[in-house]
């Protein structure tokens, strides 16, 4: 494909460097952005750049490109009635989060169709095949967060530590119990009597 596209036989469309991409288990954004390794990245609007599709949809990158990372969030906009076509899968492993900001978006996963409206969101492993389609007349806008670098651990979600707040509920839960401990009536002690 890359061959075919260095001699002009095929249009280096959005879909098509998806799929060089996905071939070298990376993301389309290292084809549109070079690796930046400082610790605090700030992409103004002007800067972030975009994929546009002739047939009405535009992928706007939002995250950097970090060494060694294979994430990618990207905001998408998708003209009324445009179906962006069907991606290949992902490596094994991958995941992608989608939230859908306004209008409605077809999400077809491995031949299965999810309708997702403004404010709905869903993940999936990215390791199937899937499609994106605005079967609306008026534009869909969505988020997508794409984890491709393909975890050979598997997707194992870690326990979060617990916050501030849980540790406060904890304590006012045990000041509450002392509390009531301490407005409990005492016995008193009787001489003899084991109990204190």
């Amino acid at each position: 494909m890359i061959s075919a596209v260095e001699r002009g036989a095929k249009a280096a469309t959005v879909i098509v460097l998806d799929r060089i991409a996905t071939g070298l288990d990376t993301s389309l954004s290292r084809f549109l952005e070079e690796e930046d390794k400082a610790r605090v990245i700030l992409l103004r609007h002007n800067r972030q750049k975009v994929a546009r599709a002739a047939s009405g949809w535009e992928r706007r990158i939002l995250s950097p490109v970090l060494p060694g990372v294979e994430f990618e969030l990207m905001r998408t906009t998708l003209g009324p009635g445009v179906d962006a076509g069907m991606f290949l899968p992902h490596a094994h492993r991958s995941r992608e989060y989608v939230a859908v900001e306004k209008g409605t978006l077809l999400l077809t996963l491995n031949g299965e169709r999810h309708t997702l409206n403004a404010g709905d969101s869903i993940y999936y492993d990215g390791d199937c095949i899937h499609g994106f389609q605005n079967p609306e007349r008026v534009p869909c806008v969505y988020y997508l967060a794409m984890d491709v670098s393909g975890d050979l651990a598997g997707t194992n979600h870690r326990v979060a530590p617990p916050t501030m707040e849980s540790a406060r509920q904890k304590d006012s839960r045990k000041r509450a119990s002392d509390s009531a401990h301490s407005k409990m009536p005492r016995r008193r002690s009787v001489p003899g009597d084991s109990h204190p």
